[in-house]
């Protein structure tokens, strides 16, 4: 039987390129985990150390770290939706393509997308211009996988329903390289029951297919079901709760599909200062005992001595 494959998102930095990511993961009991190549919300890139990359490879192997469960998150600034600006348009999809290439280069096979936002174009156009640069993008047959993340349906966003997300595979003409990113706090934000998740999957399966899964984020939500706000909560202290969290990361059908943490990091207070710490090490140890620490946010202040 294959280990649960649990794991977070984690940083990566330019100092210490992929080995950072892998070693804070492992600091986790992490057996995967997934990083943005730079900061999500600008074009900023440093070049890739390739002695680095390979040494990360090496400790990941040594840890049994598969490469094929690790992910890479796009930058929040694509958005193949709306291409009334042509040039922004172009710039999403030329921008992704440059991060498949980065991709390429650290040996990643999984890129996370939010499909994008239509911004007062409309859905039928914004799915329309979603297909139209996606098949620009995935024009290579071989190449990283782009998994299209589940979307809570705030403002203008795509990709809320899984209807939606099948008008987008539909029209893929690569479809070996096109997947989905099942998220539970957006699934629950967007409307659907994950106290039900055997009849969420049913509908998922007949719509798309399970085989189609490519990764699922493990969070909790702060919002009531259809609320379409997408905030993220703690496992155990949202919405959704942490039984139903454990039979999602668990389910028979889901055992070869890597789970990543994006949990909300824990606040403290410090010489006046707020700062935060990752609760990721408590939360993967909560998921593995499958047994809810009530006190793990106080163990994780005393944990990090930073008060």
């Amino acid at each position: 039987m294959k280990e649960l494959i649990i794991g977070s998102h984690v940083s990566y930095t330019q100092n210490e390129g992929l080995i950072g990511s892998v070693n804070e993961a492992l600091s986790y009991n992490a057996n995967t985990f997934m990083f943005y190549t730079g900061a999500p919300q600008n074009t900023l890139r440093a070049k890739i150390d390739e002695n680095k990359t390979k040494e990360a490879q090496k400790i990941m192997k040594e840890n049994n770290i598969d490469i094929n469960d690790v992910i890479i998150h796009a930058p929040y600034i694509i958005n193949l939706a709306n291409n009334k600006d042509e040039e922004k348009y172009h710039f999403s999809i030329n921008f992704l393509k440059e991060e498949i290439e980065r991709a390429k280069t650290l040996g990643i096979n999984k890129i996370i997308l939010h499909p994008g936002s239509h911004i007062g174009l409309g859905e039928k156009e914004g799915l329309e211009n979603i297909v139209k640069a996606l098949n620009i993008i995935l024009s290579e047959k071989e190449g990283p996988i782009i998994c299209l993340e589940t979307m809570a349906g705030k403002g203008s966003e795509l990709g809320k329903t899984f209807e939606e997300l099948k008008t987008i595979l539909d029209g893929i003409k690569n479809k070996q390289r096109i997947q989905i990113c099942l998220d539970t706090c957006h699934l629950n934000d967007a409307g659907y029951d994950l106290k039900d998740f055997d009849k969420l999957l049913h509908a998922f399966d007949k719509i798309i297919g399970i085989d189609k899964i490519g990764c699922i984020h493990i969070n909790d939500s702060k919002n009531p079901k259809s609320s379409h706000k997408d905030r993220h909560e703690n496992i155990g202290l949202g919405t959704i709760g942490f039984e139903n969290l454990i039979k999602i990361i668990y389910h028979e059908k889901l055992k070869k599909v890597p789970k990543i943490l994006e949990t909300p990091y824990i606040s403290a207070v410090k010489g006046g200062k707020d700062r935060t710490y990752p609760p990721y090490k408590f939360e993967i140890e909560m998921i593995k005992n499958k047994k809810y620490n009530e006190n793990f946010q106080e163990d994780i202040r005393k944990c990090y001595k930073k008060f």
